[in-house]
């Protein structure tokens, strides 16, 4: 639709004027996250991937901070009441994954829908997110072990963690900041082998890197191949298999027997808080390494994937 224009003369100028109502034109102004649509919708996606590197953080931090809760179960000699407990941290990063896994696939749907989107580039903030989280964590560990180790006493006073919950008074959250405790460069330099071995922290690092990509790896790989789109996006397997069989077999065995031995002896407690230590620092290599895996392990789920 065009509006005729006059020049001060009296004569029709040669040149029409769009009145086509702002809101409809189409924008191509890219903002800070590479959205290339209207400005609305790109506002709308820069708060989802806030909102997904949140809760990317905040699974990451819980499932790191789980080596507190079964520290402290063997500093109170209550490793079977930490390890309830520490069931409630796996629920709340598992509860903030169900929240997270349809927003990240939003954010597919969306690149389908507009090639100015940088699907990529999002992803990639997201497993950075993840390492962000497991530094967190890293920064806490040694705060949490002194709160848990209280918490494990209170639970198994209270008998159910309603009742612990329950109990909990604005004084004794008050009270909690005495436990805190500021990571030293002494506890660095304490993070020896002291006969760990390095394949043990390699495949830790290894896990952490599959297990962070697994599902974003996919959803890019839907992405590219959008004509087998829902075959590769049940394809997650193909990648989380693997670390589930390297955690199962090497891993898990590795700290359950460090555990043991900690719980048998006092001497070896130091030891496992060592272990602990350097099992989260190679958490968090896993999470840079899932950076350079994140291509390889998109490109092949899109070749096996296409061949059923």
């Amino acid at each position: 639709m065009s509006k005729s224009v006059y020049d001060a003369d009296g004569s029709k100028a040669d040149h029409t004027r769009d009145s086509t109502p702002a809101a409809v034109r189409p924008q191509t102004r890219r903002n800070l996250y590479g959205f290339a649509a209207y400005d609305r919708q790109g506002a709308d996606m820069a708060v989802n991937l806030l909102i997904v590197c949140m809760l990317t953080v905040l699974i990451h931090a819980a499932e790191t901070l789980s080596y507190s809760v079964r520290f402290a179960g063997v500093r109170t000699g209550k490793l079977a009441v930490a390890l309830s407990l520490a069931g409630v941290i796996v629920l709340v990063a598992r509860t903030a994954n169900l929240a997270q896994a349809p927003l990240t696939g939003g954010m597919v749907d969306r690149a389908l829908k507009d090639p100015g989107f940088e699907l990529e580039s999002s992803l990639r903030m997201v497993i950075g997110a993840s390492s962000v989280g497991t530094l967190i964590a890293i920064a806490l560990f040694p705060s949490f072990v002194r709160l848990f180790s209280r918490a494990v006493v209170h639970l198994e006073a209270a008998g159910s963690i309603p009742k612990l919950l329950g109990g909990v008074t604005v004084d004794k959250l008050r009270s909690a900041k005495s436990h805190l405790r500021r990571p030293t460069l002494s506890m660095i330099r304490e993070l020896r082998l002291y006969g760990i071995p390095k394949r043990f922290l390699l495949l830790n690092m290894t896990v952490t890197a599959i297990y962070t990509i697994g599902v974003l790896s996919t959803l890019y790989a839907s992405y590219l191949h959008p004509e087998n789109l829902v075959s590769i996006s049940q394809s997650s397997g193909l990648i989380n298999g693997l670390a589930t069989v390297l955690l199962t077999i090497f891993i898990d065995p590795q700290v359950a027997i460090h555990t043991d031995r900690a719980l048998a002896d006092p001497k070896e407690k130091h030891k496992l808080g060592r272990m602990f230590g350097l099992m989260m620092i190679s958490r968090l290599c896993g999470t840079l390494l899932a950076q350079a895996l994140f291509l390889p392990a998109t490109l092949w789920v899109g070749a096996v994937a296409r061949l059923f």
